[in-house]
């Protein structure tokens, strides 16, 4: 039995400008780009358990999506970025209750957002919750992302780039450290 094929690396950049590319890389290939992002972001966010993320997602959408669709489940799912190459989901899980067809909206953050800055964290967030009034990715959808968060391109982009010196060095920008005790 032959092994798999490895999945080529995402290009975390594709879509970006060539020299915007080469730019980043050569940061990454200087050993600058951890440090730069470490500076401007500071220390990871306390928002560590299912419990404060959902918490922390019911605040922003009760300040910027009051009269849209409740929200039943947030979490965060450490296979989400391996399995489906995503850092975020949004997703509708019908259940019959009775003789009724019963709709759930669940929102599931990866992993690795529980060691970064809350700026990257609330950028992702945002994200999903956008996606509770736009599906597609389209001007509106990020026009409601802008609303709720106006740093929205620039933290994405940012986070294109710790995703891209993660890959490169084989450390996080942010290491992990251990949950608390609870």
């Amino acid at each position: 039995m032959t092994p798999e094929p490895a999945l080529p690396a995402p290009n975390y950049l594709a879509g970006y400008p060539a020299e915007l590319q080469a730019e980043a890389r050569a940061s990454v290939a200087g050993g600058l780009l951890a440090e730069r992002l470490r500076r401007r972001y500071g220390e990871p966010h306390g928002v560590r358990t299912d419990a404060a993320l959902y918490d922390y997602t019911m605040a922003l959408k009760t300040r910027h999506l009051r009269s849209s669709e409740p929200v039943s489940k947030v979490v965060y799912d450490n296979r989400l970025h391996v399995i489906q190459n995503a850092l975020g989901t949004h997703t509708t899980v019908s259940r019959v209750q009775g003789n009724k067809l019963k709709a759930k909206r669940e929102i599931r953050i990866a992993g690795v957002f529980r060691a970064m800055p809350e700026p990257l964290l609330k950028m992702i967030v945002v994200h999903e919750l956008a996606h509770l009034k736009e599906r597609a990715h389209d001007k509106a959808f990020y026009a409601l992302c802008r609303h709720m968060e106006p740093d929205y391109h620039q933290l994405e982009f940012d986070l294109r780039l710790a995703l891209l010196q993660a890959e490169a060095s084989g450390q996080p920008v942010w290491p992990a450290t251990p949950l608390p005790n609870s």
